[in-house]
């Protein structure tokens, strides 16, 4: 048994995953530990081929870094930018007497706590210190009840990384080849790439129908109810059901001929015939109402709640989550369980009766079991650490970090309070048109009279026209048999909706409702397929984008097998049961490689016969009801027409491509139009639009039909045209041969200055003018065209300035104050385009964004995305005198 403190002598080294985490956790260990992190994982198979050591490089299977002829054998490579710090933890391990690896207790902490063990080799006792959150007693309990390494967890875990690199490395080439170089495939990240693709597919697919409907203001007649009238729709025309949305399928079409479609027409006429009707109330029906409280917090639903109310990423919402587990304010935020531990109940029910009063907490505690079939093995739900909560007041954290913590503290808190109890009230009123047929229409309402827990915390939903948990909806008080009048009749239009896309939140559901993958991974899944352009954000939906499309259909044609959703779900459960004892890593990676026989194929005979798969069909799609197709090209998508082609703009939504768009597109000037001679070369220029944006550019003239090929100059000294884009003022329909030739012009030499040229430039940066190596910058693209050497002059004679020397442009729209920073955002314009800025973090519009349409919860996920990512201060420390040493003796090779 491991000592149980520092008192009793001897050093301890404790090692976990991050710095921050080293710091807490030293805090409460005190003398005689020293705590150290890894710095993530210390080693994996190899990413590159100058990683695979020199003794492997010829084998046939080392480019995948796994031995596929030998049992699945990975070929592990300490990491080139981990070798200092492995260095370090050896280090420390010569004065240690004891070693406690306090990694994460998911199997992923697992595998890199064997990983510390494999490479550091100890001699001296080796402990597996685990804790789901991170408080003095947590971490004294974890120190003095360690366990020994679970290897079941690291064969699951390895297997896992094996197969996703067999996948990803064979499948992964056969895209370069026939959709586009450098596109990536992955296991889960495929699968979900499909989902959002079948989801757009649908869209593409729905036919809307159109329906009406009636809707009265009906008058009680009783001045003393608060509301007097109320609002019903019409459900019934003499006992036929008025048709609704729901009645339509996705081809437009009605269901059923059992209901009853009304015509804008014929809803109208209905209308007329009511004017005068009496009505009176034909029953009402009273039943109680009880919403419980919602279960604490998982990974998956801290992501859908976190994207709904605070507007955060799936991946921004765990860094933020890694943040407050690591400083000691959260339990372990990677885990399946909604279960709390008894001294959590007790310190939720505790703060509720102090915050809302014994009335709002039940007599017994709330037990939850999770539903989840395969739970990862952490064993509580996330919630604020410690024997007593501390209120998000008392915390003393601010931002991004203060708000998730607030969410998490108010569900848990919540969990533990009573249901919400009151009423639901559903009424129908009957009456009779001029002609005699009977019509009924009916309304709904609910009243809570004890809030419950809903005093507390609200969830969100997906779909912002659903009504909230705590919303009501007061009716008159209703009897059978009471009389009304009709203040307002009015003919009401309705469309049915085509699906509605994922966001992130949706998706994360999709993916645990079908089992597939982890929900520790769905952060950085859903953050891989919009960094690999497969998806693009317009707003919170998830938008597939044309090169999605191609992906999917090749592997879902190709490799449908490994696309299925059962099929994904079914490898979480071989990688549940190896974990658990109930099956082995070799012989399951042998079927997933190699197959099982019987037509079982297996992934080596997938990837081995590429020559049926026409890369050309791949990425083709006709567009429905027309000649015209849609490719997706090395360089973007394009529309064909018998080899006439038009680009598709960049934000173009695929359900939005529809026959009457693309017959639009092809309608528009294509850009490629001659504007005349050049007067003084005689070469004809032209205006085009190209994949960077429109250009002008002159025609150089073929070669003399009687130069030989030995005579020709090679291609790069060929002359080349001159090219020049166009201005961001500048437009392909109006710009005349005049603009053109300036444009061809630049760079354009000014005049001379001190000697030197002083010539016109437009780079990547903006306009600007050079002298020799000298430079300044220019206030507009105009300038280039304009600028005069006495004005170049006055700017040489100015400081140099960092940066642009123009003056601030007005924002193009102010959003509101960032939930974060509490200052103001808006939106500029910048030299790469628009950007969102509170005036310390600026952070691009990304692929869907539009400066019109962005929200200020979409700034504030940039902002706060952007944040994330940038570098950290450097630290500056002064280098210490070089020691003068005596030459060593060469120590022996071993």
């Amino acid at each position: 048994m491991p000592a149980k403190n520092g008192s009793s002598g001897g050093t301890r080294l404790v090692i976990v995953e991050s710095p921050a985490k080293a710091k807490t956790i030293e805090k409460y260990l005190g003398a005689g530990y020293t705590v150290e992190s890894s710095i993530g994982h210390i080693r994996d198979l190899p990413e590159r081929a100058d990683d695979i050591p020199e003794a492997f490089k010829k084998e046939s299977w080392a480019r995948l870094g796994v031995n596929v002829e030998h049992e699945f054998e990975p070929l592990y490579v300490v990491n080139p930018d981990k070798k200092a710090q492995v260095s370090k933890l050896r280090q420390l391990l010569k004065g240690a007497d004891e070693l406690y690896l306090a990694t994460d207790e998911d199997r992923e902490g697992e595998a890199i706590a064997w990983h510390l063990r494999e490479v550091l080799k100890p001699t001296v006792p080796v402990h597996r210190m685990v804790f789901h959150e991170i408080t003095p007693q947590a971490i004294r309990d974890a120190v003095a009840n360690p366990r020994d390494l679970n290897l079941r967890l690291v064969d699951a875990q390895e297997t896992r990384r094996i197969l996703d690199r067999l996948y990803g490395y064979e499948v992964s080439p056969v895209l370069w080849k026939k959709v586009k170089p450098r596109l990536s495939a992955g296991r889960v990240q495929s699968v979900a790439t499909r989902l959002v693709v079948e989801r757009e597919r649908e869209r593409m697919a729905f036919t809307s129908a159109h329906y009406w409907d009636l809707q009265a203001l009906f008058d009680s007649g009783k001045p003393e109810e608060r509301p007097r009238d109320f609002t019903a729709t019409l459900t019934s025309v003499d006992g036929r059901r008025v048709a609704q949305g729901r009645d339509f399928a996705s081809t437009g079409q009605l269901k059923t001929a059992d209901v009853l479609h009304l015509s804008e027409a014929a809803a109208g006429e209905l209308a007329g015939r009511l004017q005068g009707t009496s009505f009176a109330v034909r029953s009402v029906e009273r039943k109680p109402y009880t919403r419980k409280p919602y279960a604490p917090f998982r990974t998956t639903t801290l992501q859908q709640e976190a994207s709904r109310k605070l507007g955060f990423s799936a991946k921004y919402t765990m860094q933020v989550a890694q943040r407050l587990y690591e400083q000691g304010f959260i339990t372990y935020m990677r885990t399946d369980s909604i279960t709390l531990s008894e001294t959590a109940i007790a310190a939720a029910r505790s703060q509720a009766i102090k915050l809302y009063g014994a009335a709002y907490v039940p007599d017994k505690p709330r037990v939850y079991t999770s539903k989840v079939k395969s739970a990862q093995e952490a064993h509580e739900a996330i919630r604020p650490s410690g024997e007593e909560f501390r209120t998000p007041g008392e915390t003393g954290l601010s931002g991004d970090m203060f708000r998730l913590y607030e969410l998490i503290w108010q569900r848990t808190v919540s969990s533990q309070m009573k249901d919400a109890v009151g009423e639901s009230i559903s009424v129908k009123v009957g009456g009779r048109s001029a002609s005699g047929e009977d019509v009924e229409f009916s309304a709904s309402g609910r009243t809570i009279t004890f809030y419950g827990f809903l005093k507390a915390y609200v969830e969100g939903a997906d779909d912002p026209s659903t009504d909230r948990d705590d919303s009501e909806k007061r009716l008159p008080n209703l009897a059978e048999g009471d009389a009304l009048t009709v203040s307002r009749l009015d003919v009401a239009a309705h469309s049915t909706k085509p699906p509605a896309r994922y966001t992130e939140a949706s998706l994360v559901k999709e993916l645990e409702d079908r089992e597939i993958g982890r929900p520790s991974t769905y952060a950085s899944i859903i953050g891989t397929i919009l960094d690999r352009g497969y998806v693009f954000k317009k707003g919170t939906a998830l938008v597939p984008s044309f090169l999605a499309f191609a992906v999917v259909n090749l592997l879902e044609q190709h490799f449908g097998n490994l696309v299925d959703y059962d099929f994904t779900a079914e490898m979480e459960k071989v990688l549940d049961d190896i974990a658990n004892d109930r099956a082995e890593r070799v012989p399951e990676l042998q079927r997933f490689y190699y197959g099982a026989g019987d037509g079982d194929e297996g992934l080596k005979e997938m990837v081995t016969d590429l020559g049926d798969i026409d890369a050309k069909e791949i990425s083709s799609f006709p567009i429905r009801g027309t000649d015209i197709v849609l490719r997706v090209g090395r360089y973007g998508p394009y529309l064909d027409r018998d080899g006439a082609r038009v680009n598709v703009p960049e934000d173009t939504t695929p359900d939005e491509l529809t026959a009457e768009k693309a017959e639009e597109l092809f309608s528009r000037p294509t850009g490629d139009r001659e504007l005349g001679r050049d007067p003084v070369s005689g070469h004809m220029v032209v205006a085009k639009d190209g994949r960077y944006g429109p250009y002008v550019t002159e025609i150089l003239p073929e070669p003399a039909e009687d130069e030989t090929p030995k005579k020709r100059t090679k291609k790069a000294d060929a002359p080349k045209p001159r090219t020049s884009s166009l201005f961001k003022t500048m437009s392909l329909d109006t710009i005349t041969l005049d603009d053109a030739l300036k444009l061809l012009a630049i760079p354009r030499v000014v005049g001379e200055l001190d000697g030197e040229e002083v010539v016109a430039h437009n780079g990547k940066f903006g306009p600007y003018i050079k002298k020799g190596t000298d430079s300044r910058s220019l206030t507009s693209e105009e300038d280039l065209l304009t600028v005069t050497i006495e004005q170049a002059k006055e700017l040489f004679a100015q400081p140099k300035q960092r940066g642009r020397r123009a003056a601030a442009a007005a924002p193009l729209r102010e959003l509101g104050d960032d939930p974060a920073s509490k200052k103001p955002v808006v939106v500029k314009e910048g030299r790469f385009g628009p950007y969102v800025t509170d005036g310390e973090t600026n952070a691009s519009l990304r692929k869907g964004d539009t400066v019109e349409d962005i929200t200020i919860e979409r700034a504030a996920e940039l902002l706060a995305e952007r944040r994330e990512r940038a570098p950290a201060p450097k630290k500056t420390t002064r280098k210490a005198p070089a020691k003068k040493t005596t030459a060593k003796k060469p120590a022996a090779k071993s």
